[in-house]
């Protein structure tokens, strides 16, 4: 099968598009014919040898996709194929085909595309997890998103809505806040041009806010931390800037708030039924129009890399999606 191949640990330049063997399914395995693979920062990562996850060389990044079921294993009583799916993967996803346990599996909706499907499983798992099963918003909580028009921070806005949160967006350029509104910001920062913490003083009558969302990291840590509410949470979601904060523990104990640590990919391996009662959630969410995936741009499978840089630099809204 053809595949985007890493051989060694380096840029997205350095990956090439070669064969791979296909792997036919073991017990309660699917092998799964891939259509879509949804782009991510851990991808961007995982080639670098930086990520949590180090696969053997060679491999094929990719951890979200959408396809058809080819092929089932003994023991899988759920799938048939011809079935259209959504899965996740440790790796592998940027290859023709992809063979993986059927518990990160999910049946896709009738009215979901391909591409959609692929966009859909990590940036809305990630916020669906982090805001319900970690952080508990409750209505009328105040949240707080960095990197609000990106891939996780704009599923992070919607999801917030939703649950009733009062949603305050943080982006470096008009054109990502004026995105965010229309996924129900109800107040926006650009954090280029204005002081974050007397925003976030102004905005919450210097309340302070009870949940912040962070996949950015790097210097608006700390001042997210300084301006918690009381018993708030802050949510840590990834590193976007390439740089991981350090914390004065005392921060924490006079706000008497929580840093919360948000790893979605580690639920596959401590807790799968996590994600997918989490996936269950929120497609049936989509099912009746409640969700609108931003996909900002597709690309081919040879012009993967250049997708991968596109979410290296902050140049991409919402996701980008590769193509097979």
């Amino acid at each position: 099968m053809k595949a985007l191949i890493c051989n060694a640990w380096g840029k997205p330049d350095t990956l090439v598009i070669g064969e791979m063997p296909s792997r036919a399914p073991d017990a309660g395995e699917l092998r799964i014919r891939v259509r879509a693979c949804g782009i991510n920062f851990a991808d961007t990562l995982m080639i670098q040898g930086q990520y949590q996850f180090k696969p053997p060389f060679p491999f094929s990044p990719g951890i979200e996709m959408a396809g058809d079921v080819l092929e089932v294993g003994a023991d899988v009583k759920l799938y048939k194929p011809g079935m259209r799916v959504m899965c996740i993967a440790n790796c592998g996803g940027m290859a023709e085909e992809i063979t993986l346990p059927a518990t990160m599996a999910v049946p896709m909706p009738d009215n979901m595309d391909y591409i959609t499907g692929a966009a859909f499983p990590v940036a809305y798992g990630t916020s669906h997890i982090a805001l319900q099963h970690r952080a508990h918003v409750q209505p009328g909580e105040t949240l707080l998103v960095l990197g609000a028009a990106g891939g996780v921070g704009l599923t992070a806005v919607e999801i917030g809505k939703r649950m009733g949160a009062r949603v305050i967006a943080c982006a470096s350029t008009e054109e990502k806040l004026e995105l965010t509104r229309q996924y129900g910001a109800d107040y926006t920062i650009n954090y280029t041009s204005e002081d974050l913490r007397e925003r976030l003083k102004a905005i919450t009558g210097g309340k302070g806010v009870d949940v912040a969302y962070d996949p950015v990291g790097g210097p608006l840590f700390e001042p997210v931390l300084r301006s918690m509410a009381w018993e708030g949470r802050l949510l840590v979601v990834g590193f976007a800037s390439g740089n991981i904060p350090q914390i004065a523990t005392n921060l924490p104990l006079v706000k008497n708030c929580a840093v919360v640590g948000v790893f979605w990919g580690a639920y596959a391996l401590n807790n799968p039924k996590v994600l997918t009662d989490s996936l269950r959630t929120l497609l049936g969410w989509y099912s009746l129009g409640h969700l609108k995936p931003h996909i900002s741009q597709t690309y081919t499978l040879e012009q993967a890399p250049e997708a991968m840089w596109a979410l290296m630099r902050r140049q991409s809204l919402g996701k980008v999606v590769v193509t097979l």
